[in-house]
């Protein structure tokens, strides 16, 4: 676990450095999570240090007990600098929270998910290290993964293997990329079509509905 919370720390440090250098217009970039810019992710990134469990909880209350409504008016309206983003995710790069009924694998999974969303429309490299690749697709593939990550039965009768990480999963009609991009895929976003390959490709973008 400790290891895990190590990945977590590097992946937010990593984030930061890179959004140091970002100018208005990278800020502004539409990212991959359909609402949101460039912005409003690091903003949601922020949102756990920002906010006490109690106060969260009420938050929580307010919007019906919907965290994807939660998050989404939380970095829709939230004020701060960018540059106090930034500060905000580096000064808590080494920060233990977990969401309830989860460990430390889904905070991982949610920074590398979204450096994804920040980093693909921009340009930016992509590559994810191995060892916080396997972490993050082991989440996406399991049954919890549903209450948060991935739409259930997204890869029923599919098998899934990463081209540059020691990691596959399933069975049936195969679908192949690197680690970052199907992480991306999984997670029910767009990837360039010549990052996936296999004969289950259609089927999973028919079920996430990303073309």
């Amino acid at each position: 676990m400790d290891n895990v919370f190590e990945m977590i720390s590097q992946e937010r440090r990593d984030l930061a450095d890179l959004l140091d250098g970002f100018t208005d217009e990278q800020w502004n970039t539409p990212s991959l999570c359909a609402g949101w810019r460039v912005r409003e992710v690091v903003a949601h990134l922020a949102m756990p240090f920002s906010l006490s469990l109690p106060r969260m909880m009420l938050k929580m209350a307010a919007t019906g007990f919907d965290f994807n409504r939660l998050s989404s008016t939380w970095a829709i309206n939230e004020q701060r600098p960018n540059a106090e983003l930034v500060g905000v995710l580096r000064a808590n790069a080494e920060n233990r929270f977990t969401p309830p009924g989860f460990g430390a694998e889904a905070p991982l999974t949610d920074v590398v998910t979204h450096g994804q969303d920040i980093r693909r429309p921009l340009g930016l490299p992509t590559a994810v290290a191995p060892a916080h690749a396997i972490v993050a697709l082991d989440l996406l593939v399991s049954k919890k993964a549903t209450r948060a990550f991935v739409k259930k039965g997204l890869l029923d009768g599919l098998a899934v293997a990463a081209t540059d990480a020691d990691w596959s999963h399933g069975s049936g009609a195969e679908i192949r990329g690197t680690s970052a991009a199907l992480i991306t895929a999984i997670a029910g976003r767009r990837v360039d079509i010549d990052e996936l390959s296999g004969d289950g490709v259609s089927l999973l973008r028919t079920r996430t509905g990303v073309s």
